[in-house]
């Protein structure tokens, strides 16, 4: 009842842990697959090491979180022997990034037969270096980073896009044409910041950084919609889903299947399960046979 097919990948729930979310290990994300998820998405990581900016890196705000953790990582070398270590007991995708498409390009050659998808992180509003959002701003950039990977791999190529342009729909079709397989909507909103009452001073080290959790859900769930409406291709939704309800709405919004994120930290990594079980209940209670019956009912 609950088995999804993204990309002409099988999934036996349609509930994915997102990028940035104890994904910098294999430990951590076989966890999560023992936990109930139907996929995994690693932390994003770069051709190089990159430590990333000094703490305080997160502070919680009303509605979620601001992170500006600046993409740290131990750089590609280092992370396929972790890719190596996974279970893959699910289907694993390797979220990537780069400051230009030869980095994005060299990195899936080297892991090529180490995953089961590939994630281009060209929307991070708070990386250094011209790794960020600046790249998933831009349509040209973002044609060319896909056009550049799709040459070097045989797995399926999401983008992950950024809510903070002027028509996402723009970007989403500069995606298609490129020849993507399939986008991520949305990455994290913003910048924004908080002022510490007692220093009068920013709190995160780097000022500013991106918001996550409930609080942009209402902004996730429009860009869902208005790339269903206008793009022929599969939506992997993201953005302050806490419980099997906000997983509906995603569905019936145009999404094929869904990224847990901000939630695994207020609910543990149960949050898959239970999710998944609400879902089933709907879907008995309304006599609904199949996810793909839901994705994009919003639009009929």
């Amino acid at each position: 009842m609950l088995e999804v097919e993204f990309c002409n990948i099988k999934m036996k729930n349609p509930t994915i842990l997102a990028a940035g979310i104890m994904g910098s290990t294999a430990a951590s994300l076989n966890w999560v697959a023992r936990s109930g998820a139907g996929a995994v998405v690693t932390k994003s990581f770069g051709m190089e090491a990159n430590p990333g900016y000094p703490n305080p890196t997160t502070v919680e705000v009303t509605g979620g979180f601001i992170n500006a953790i600046g993409l740290s990582n131990p750089g590609v070398e280092s992370f396929k022997g972790e890719l190596e270590k996974l279970d893959r007991t699910i289907p694993a995708v390797a979220s990537i990034y780069g400051a230009e498409p030869r980095e994005f390009k060299d990195i899936a050659v080297q892991i090529e037969g180490m995953t089961d998808m590939i994630e281009l992180n060209v929307s991070c509003p708070h990386a250094a270096g011209g790794c960020g959002s600046s790249v998933g701003q831009d349509p040209q950039i973002t044609s060319q980073v896909i056009k550049a990977v799709k040459k070097v791999t045989n797995l399926p190529v999401i983008v992950k896009l950024t809510p903070n342009v002027t028509d996402i729909v723009e970007i989403a079709e500069a995606g298609r044409n490129a020849g993507c397989d399939g986008l991520t909507l949305i990455n994290t909103v913003g910048p924004g910041m908080r002022i510490d009452l007692e220093t009068a001073q920013p709190i995160l080290h780097n000022k500013f950084g991106g918001l996550s959790g409930p609080a942009i859900k209402p902004i996730a769930l429009r860009c869902v919609y208005e790339v269903y409406e206008s793009v022929d291709v599969p939506i992997m939704g993201v953005g302050g889903i806490m419980d099997y309800k906000d997983a509906i709405e995603f569905l019936f919004a145009g999404s094929s299947c869904v990224q847990i994120g901000t939630a695994v930290y207020y609910k543990g990594f149960d949050v898959f399960r239970d999710i998944c079980v609400g879902i089933e209940r709907y879907m008995n209670r309304k006599g609904i046979e199949s996810i793909s019956e839901m994705v994009g009912k919003a639009h009929k």
